[in-house]
């Protein structure tokens, strides 16, 4: 487990993996997979071979990391992550993101499949992160989060910067991009009507779960962090047919390209402002 594990220690297996030293990584979600495949990756291994790294049992995460290059730059890409509706506590499901500060990441995107509560928000549209609601029940820094800063400053966890970045990218691909808070529940069963209505009271505009323990993480450890979010769903209430895990994903593969347009053009802005 990865509370027996070094995050400095996994950094060094990878070092030794790949000559490449990225400063920007991406964490990949139930529909985002389409981006590992633009990837011109020169190293891959997969999660089993990496210590304190678990690997995914939800379908739509393949569970492997890898560093190559999108368009002119380099990149790491985690393929899927490990939830904490799965079992694991929030230490193992926060490790990677602990080893890619280790490694050198300064700068981290995460990406997830989330259900539309705000009206506004329909299946096929993408909404940039710009807070969140941890409505999971736990933090991943109970306990002092590996005897880092406890007390973390939360009030801007989402950078200005690459958030800039996206929208600037979306716009060049002529794709719309919504803003909103994600509210991060802990699953697996989908949230009730009453709940979603609550949520939208306290100002949630979509709900999902996961991304929150990783970005609180990677702010403990001095990452910059963006969020985007594919809303593959009207959440319950909103949807008058039972909501599936399977819906999830088939809706997030209509979204691939648009996805992977974005993400690409992305890369580009951000390689070319930090020329």
């Amino acid at each position: 487990m990865s509370h027996k594990q070094n995050p400095a220690v996994v950094a060094s297996q990878l070092a030794k993996l790949t000559r490449l030293r990225p400063s920007l990584a991406f964490v990949l979600g139930s529909g985002f997979q389409g981006l590992a495949s633009a990837l011109r990756a020169t190293a891959e291994i997969g999660y089993g071979d990496l210590p304190g790294f678990t690997v995914p049992s939800v379908p739509g995460h393949a569970g492997k990391l890898s560093v190559g290059y999108l368009g002119p730059a380099p990149v790491l890409i985690l393929n899927g992550r490990s939830h904490y509706y799965e079992g694991h506590d929030m230490e193992t499901i926060t490790f990677p993101v602990r080893v890619l500060a280790a490694f050198g990441i300064k700068d981290l995107v995460l990406t997830n499949a989330a259900g539309g509560i705000h009206s506004r928000l329909h299946a096929g549209d993408f909404m940039l992160v710009t807070d969140h609601l941890n409505l999971m029940g736990a933090n991943p820094l109970r306990g002092f989060g590996r005897g880092g800063e406890a007390f973390v400053d939360l009030t801007s966890v989402y950078d200005l910067r690459l958030r800039k970045l996206l929208k600037l990218a979306a716009a060049a691909k002529k794709v719309a991009i919504r803003t909103g808070v994600y509210a991060a529940v802990s699953g697996p069963s989908y949230e009730t009507p009453a709940e979603v209505r609550a949520f939208r009271q306290l100002g949630a505009d979509a709900v999902g779960m996961s991304t929150v323990p990783e970005a609180i993480v990677a702010r403990q450890c001095g990452l910059n962090v963006a969020a985007l979010s594919a809303i593959t769903n009207a959440a319950a209430g909103r949807n008058k047919r039972p909501l599936n895990h399977e819906e999830v994903l088939a809706a997030g593969r209509q979204m691939q390209s648009k996805l992977v347009e974005i993400l690409v053009e992305f890369v580009e802005l951000y390689a070319s402002n930090r020329r």
